[in-house]
């Protein structure tokens, strides 16, 4: 094993000039002028007083310049704590203040908001970089010779905590996740070896750098492999559909509702791109159709699904070559060195291996809650494995609701409603009832140019599960809330109940 930035000095001498960062139409990278790139940001950050072992913050949509801080944080030896984009400035402030980080970087105003007018200045650390100063920064680097920023990065062992990435808070306050440079790197290789990434390949990275998928199964799964970064700040598909021309995209993992948009859009007319193969989805229901579609209509030779979440990143993973079934109903089998099982007493599972975090920052109670005394991590997802070893999550252990006496696990009846033509996404939760307990009530969103009723969505579901499973109300939402992961954000459809 290895660190993170023996890791980005491994890639220069594998990889030298193949292209490793593209900022698109405005500069490119190629893996030794990463190298270069990213101990000159490790020099700034020493110039500036960040120390080793040091938490520095980064909160900012993807971009080149994220990749590069990110990777210079770690070359310098201190700690990455990315921040959520969506996070207001108080949520901000509590991530850096409860990770007690000596530094913050941060974005310009980005999608209206001036993130670093939103935080308290109580809350700020000592060192602090808005990104459109980014050059400026860079010249601090002359203060600090390439050897020490070298030695720095020299000293960090592969046990190190490498990142902290705080929840995305669903189910109550968030929580960091602690890695270890060994864990980080070796989830993004398991990742990038499934996926056969390679230096032919040019991934657009949709997902967002904070979120564990797209640091680890994104930046680092390329720096291991050779892969080509090309994020992306938002996903907006005219704007995709023009990077995977012009860069020649191949990979571009995302949620369902990510190729749903991809593929329903009407700018996609006449478009067939023919250099995408690989696509990784999950986080939702994936119906056959939608595999299909993936395959047929958008020119992926190869659909993929995966579980993972903060504490694990990737758990179980489809392989190429499954079928249209095992990709559509199940995660895949385990990956990353894990070990899957399910409960006996309530159909949890239970993950084991030397990728499943550190713990929880500065809690121990919920550390332990999380991580039994045998090692298990309870993900707090209920699910099955098939004989071939194939995980199937069937629910969320708090989304199911009892309806009648009877348990109902909302995601069978979402895999219902997915195969119903004019839905594009839904989510189903348990409302109070005052002769059942609870019934379900179902949020759909209509895909474009179909018209969804009530009456027809139940009568649906009636065609198809037992009385008590079928929704008893329906409501039609133009999107649904999501996390940055792409999961619904299930707390405020409850809300709105």
């Amino acid at each position: 094993m290895e660190t993170i930035p023996a890791a980005v000095a491994r890639a220069a001498r594998d990889y030298g000039t193949e292209p490793a960062l593209v900022d698109p139409f405005v500069r490119r990278w190629n893996f030794a002028e990463l190298h270069d790139e990213v101990r000159t940001v490790a020099r700034a950050l020493i110039a500036s007083g960040i120390q080793a072992g040091d938490r520095v913050a980064l909160w900012a949509p993807n971009s080149a310049r994220w990749m590069l801080a990110a990777l210079g944080v770690s070359y310098a030896g201190a700690v990455l704590v990315p921040v959520n984009t969506r996070f207001t400035g108080a949520e901000a402030a509590d991530v850096i203040v409860r990770s007690r980080a000596r530094g913050l970087i941060v974005t310009g105003p980005f999608l209206g908001v001036d993130r670093l007018a939103s935080l308290p200045a109580p809350t700020l650390p000592p060192f602090v970089l808005p990104l459109p100063h980014w050059d400026a920064f860079l010249d601090r680097a002359s203060l600090v010779p390439a050897a020490l920023a070298d030695s720095r990065a020299a000293a960090v062992r592969e046990d190190d905590v490498s990142d902290i990435l705080f929840t995305s808070g669903t189910t109550g306050r968030s929580k960091g996740a602690m890695s270890a440079h060994r864990q980080s790197l070796g989830v993004a290789q398991a990742w990038a070896t499934i996926g056969g990434l390679g230096v032919h390949d040019r991934y657009l990275v949709v997902n967002p750098f904070f979120h564990s998928f797209g640091l680890k199964a994104g930046i680092l799964a390329c720096l291991t492999s050779g892969a080509t970064v090309v994020p992306q700040a938002v996903f907006d598909v005219p704007r995709t559909l023009d990077l995977i021309g012009h860069e020649r995209i191949t990979v571009l993992p995302g949620p369902p509702t990510l190729y749903i948009g991809l593929l329903d859009h009407p700018a996609r007319a006449g478009l067939a791109p023919t250099s995408l193969r690989l696509a990784v989805t999950g986080a939702a229901t994936v119906p056959p159709a939608l595999v299909e579609r993936i395959r047929a209509e958008l020119g992926f030779t190869t659909v993929l699904t995966a579980y993972g979440l903060t504490e694990a990143v990737v758990a179980t993973m489809c392989r190429p070559g499954d079928d249209t079934r095992t990709v559509a109903y199940t995660c895949g089998r385990a990956a990353a060195g894990f070990s899957v099982r399910i409960s006996e007493k309530d159909g949890e599972v239970l993950l084991r291996g030397p990728n499943v975090m550190l713990g929880y920052l500065d809690d121990p109670v919920a550390t332990a809650d999380a991580i039994d005394g045998d090692g298990w991590l309870h993900t707090g997802d209920v699910g099955t494995l098939d004989e071939r070893g194939n995980l199937t999550i069937t629910d969320r252990l708090k989304d199911m609701y009892v309806c009648g006496g009877f348990n109902v696990y909302p995601a069978e009846v979402e895999r219902v409603l997915a195969e119903l033509p004019a839905v594009a996404e839904s989510a189903v939760v348990g409302v109070p009832d005052d002769r059942l307990g609870e019934v379900g009530r179902a949020y759909v969103v209509a895909r474009p140019g179909h018209e969804l009723t009530a009456e027809a969505v139940i009568g649906w579901c009636r065609d198809r599960l037992a009385g008590y499973k079928a929704p008893r109300s329906v409501e039609v939402l133009p999107e649904l809330p999501h996390n940055a992961g792409g999961k619904v954000l299930k707390y405020l459809l409850r809300e709105r109940s």
